[in-house]
């Protein structure tokens, strides 16, 4: 297994070569990279841009592990609105391209989410939601398996594929190997195990994010960093070994307020615990 980070944890106001650099010299081996709607790494951005920044990264010694575009949220796969499911479609095709441009085969994909909010007619249901996903990840499958790059379906907090069995089904329905997961180990913990989540899921996981929560907090703020959650953390790495994981772990946290750089070595010693090493 390969040790990563996303770039997000390391500060906003950082050059992009000081964060690679950081990353490199706290053990790490990938960099996850973060898709924008605007500024640096954005859908504005240029070919060249992209080139450039992968560059960066093999030059200081790195990997890209894997790209997020965070514009799945505000552009759902599932919304009731066709013109925001062409945003997200849009956004599918070209994060496609840009994983190419990146050198990754890695694309993370959240497949929608399930709402209620009749007032501002944002009311989204569970089956809805289920048969707009899966038509909207076939259409670009097809583009996935061209590029060789793997939508990888990740378990968020959207009240939708709440367990592993309806994630496996999920998957295999709709019958394309450029289509996986992206597994969060801590995103399952309020309400499931994680443990069960990769023993079911198997070889269909393609990803991995690592994330601790304390389960009596409840909330967002129940996110913690490793270590300091109710993760089984032994019990994830046999779950790992037994499915034979060779993938990319790759931690998402925050950084610290002050001496920012720290988080990056905790969370690298930390991995290095739950791996084994």
């Amino acid at each position: 297994m390969k040790k990563g980070i996303n770039i997000g944890s390391t500060p906003t106001e950082w050059p992009f070569e000081k964060k690679l650099e950081a990353i490199k010299k706290a053990g790490f081996q990938g960099v996850e990279l973060n898709l924008a709607e605007e500024g640096f790494l954005s859908l504005k951005s240029s070919q060249e841009e992209f080139l450039a920044a992968a560059r960066a990264v093999k030059d200081a010694g790195l990997e890209v592990a894997s790209l997020l575009a965070g514009g799945f949220w505000r552009y759902p796969l599932t919304s009731p609105d066709p013109n925001i499911r062409k945003q997200g479609e849009f956004l599918l095709l070209k994060g496609i391209e840009i994983a190419c441009w990146l050198g990754t085969d890695a694309l993370l994909v959240v497949p929608g989410v399930v709402q209620s909010d009749p007032a501002r007619s944002l009311s989204i249901s569970y089956d809805e939601a289920y048969s707009r996903s899966q038509e909207c990840l076939r259409k670009a499958a097809s583009e996935a398996e061209k590029a060789r790059v793997y939508l990888c379906v990740e378990n968020v907090w959207n009240r939708f594929l709440l367990s592993p069995l309806e994630m496996k089904r999920f998957v295999e329905e709709i019958n394309s190997p450029y289509v996986q997961v992206y597994f969060d180990v801590g995103n399952v913990l309020l309400f499931s195990f994680p443990e069960m989540w990769i023993r079911i899921l198997g070889n269909m996981i393609r990803r991995i994010h690592l994330k601790d929560f304390r389960t009596g907090v409840g909330t967002g703020y129940g996110f913690c960093n490793l270590l300091e959650g109710d993760v089984n953390w032994p019990e994830v790495l046999a779950a790992l070994q037994e499915i034979n994981y060779q993938g990319y772990l790759t931690a998402e946290v925050g950084h610290y307020r002050y001496y920012p750089e720290t988080i990056l070595i905790h969370t690298s010693i930390s991995m290095d615990r739950i791996m084994g090493r």
